[in-house]
């Protein structure tokens, strides 16, 4: 019986190197393997993309007439400029946007109420009481979350695209009753 080890090993800042290395364990290294995994997991629960990127799949997915050509999971949509079209590049059985986790971490209301409040409380800030603006505050708490779960705190003045297919998500989730959203836009610095 062939089991999956993961070292993990601080390579530049926040980010980890993964190895996979197939061995055969005994009952005992197997359990041992599965809490190390659990524990760098939970350390870092974006190291699932990086297991999930050296699975490898061996049938490219059939393209859905509409869907974009760029995207690979079947599920972004069109987004209005070249630099928003992006995809998670994974297959669609295992798109970012469709893992149980994604909606505990990015687009559950009580996480993103509580990261609101720790966000204005930093910028000293109160929520807006508009009509809509509070699915426009969801929105934008769900996009920094994804920032932070994939790539860490960058700093002020740097930016990343989120994949569309996250995007239309947390918009789905989320919608501006007037149906108005912002592009990306690289930096403000």
């Amino acid at each position: 019986m062939q089991v999956v080890c993961l070292i993990c090993s601080f390579t530049s800042g926040k980010r980890f190197e993964t190895n996979m290395i197939f061995k055969i364990y005994s009952f005992q290294e197997r359990i041992q393997s599965h809490q190390l995994l659990q524990r760098c997991l939970t350390r870092d629960p974006s190291l699932l993309f990086d297991i999930m990127d050296t699975q490898g799949t061996a049938v490219a997915p059939t393209p859905v007439p509409g869907q974009p050509t760029w995207c690979m999971c079947l599920h972004c949509r069109e987004m209005p400029t070249d630099i928003e079209r992006k995809c998670c590049g994974q297959h669609p059985n295992d798109c970012i946007s469709t893992l149980p986790i994604f909606d505990l971490y990015i687009t559950d209301e009580g996480v993103l109420r509580l990261s609101q409040r720790i966000w204005n409380n930093i910028r000293d800030a109160q929520d807006a009481p508009d009509p809509g603006e509070n699915n426009k505050q969801f929105q934008h708490a769900a996009y920094r979350q994804y920032v932070v779960w994939q790539y860490g705190v960058l700093g002020p003045g740097h930016r990343v695209v989120i994949p569309s297919c996250c995007v239309c998500k947390i918009r789905e989730r989320y919608p501006d009753p007037y149906g108005q959203y912002t592009s990306f836009m690289p930096s403000r610095v």
